[in-house]
């Protein structure tokens, strides 16, 4: 393995933890969903002229096109598209990436018979220490924020069906990808992967009249973070991730994403880290080296 190639998932975990950076500074400023077509147009914009100019291979076959599409629609569109609903209809943060969390348990049960890969019980056993770590580091806000949802305030199933069909989109996802298309042309791939997400995320701002954008110098910032850090970055690697590893060992990853969004708010916004938390750091990763070592 040569060391980009060892270096990848860290970075991947590092770039795809960001994304509350610009939930933070854009989200006020903008619908959620209005921000995600938004962001998804962008890509496909930036993204066309650099694949005819480096004259990147498109799809030679109707069938490759259909699946880089699917897989594209169930990644971005389902799965963004669903966590940022159930935050809009007040899921709070913590108890969303909970739910969405629960992927690598799913991808392992499922691998099985959709790639016909193993699932060791040293994977097995990496899954579980990487939820229990999961749910340490979100202890906290779940704990402050979960009293608010048993008031019987606020109807529990609204917040939490978009979860799950987030959680669905994201795991199904990266297993369709997995097995329909996991080579394809980067560069092409993105546009075809994007272009109906932003589709079907507009078709839904358009039915529900939820499209209000300010575009204020922090909404700006936070759609080029989104745009730059996110769908280019992150969602490269997780494709090179997808294409090279196995789907348990790429699932296992996303454990790592609220350890280092913890991390990241903490340095940047002073959020307090308990020792509850730091303990769910060092379990949470060590699942995700069970699952991941070969």
């Amino acid at each position: 393995m040569s060391p980009l190639s060892a270096f990848m998932p860290a970075l991947f975990v590092l770039l795809w933890s960001t994304g509350f950076i610009g939930a933070r500074y854009g989200l006020p400023h903008a619908e959620p969903l209005s921000f995600l077509a938004v962001r998804y147009a962008c890509v496909v914009v930036l993204m066309l002229p650099v694949a005819f100019i480096t004259r990147a291979p498109w799809p030679q076959d109707k069938r490759s096109l259909f699946h880089i599409a699917n897989s594209g629609l169930l990644v971005h569109g389902v799965y963004l598209g669903g966590v940022f609903f159930a935050i809009k209809n007040g899921l709070p943060a913590g108890a969303t990436a909970l739910i969405v969390g629960l992927q690598p348990v799913i991808t392992a049960a499922c691998a099985g018979w959709l790639l016909h890969e193993r699932t060791t019980s040293r994977q097995w056993l990496g899954v579980a220490c990487g939820l229990c770590g999961v749910a340490l580091v979100l202890s906290g806000k779940l704990h402050s924020s979960l009293p608010g949802l048993a008031d019987g305030a606020q109807p529990l199933l609204p917040m939490l069906l978009p979860a799950v069909v987030a959680l669905l989109g994201i795991t199904f996802g990266t297993l369709y990808q997995k097995r329909y298309c996991p080579g394809f042309e980067l560069r092409t791939g993105a546009i075809i992967q994007f272009i109906p997400a932003c589709l079907a995320t507009s078709l839904v701002v358009l039915l529900t009249d939820s499209w209000h954008i300010d575009w204020m110098g922090e909404f700006v910032f936070a759609l080029g973070w989104q745009v730059v850090v996110l769908s280019f970055g992150a969602i490269t690697l997780l494709n090179l991730l997808i294409r090279r590893g196995s789907a348990v060992s790429v699932a296992s990853l996303f454990y790592l994403t609220p350890v280092v969004t913890a991390l990241i708010a903490w340095a940047m916004f002073g959020e307090q880290l308990a020792p509850l938390q730091m303990l769910g750091m060092g379990i949470a990763v060590f699942g995700v080296w069970l699952a991941r070592a070969q």
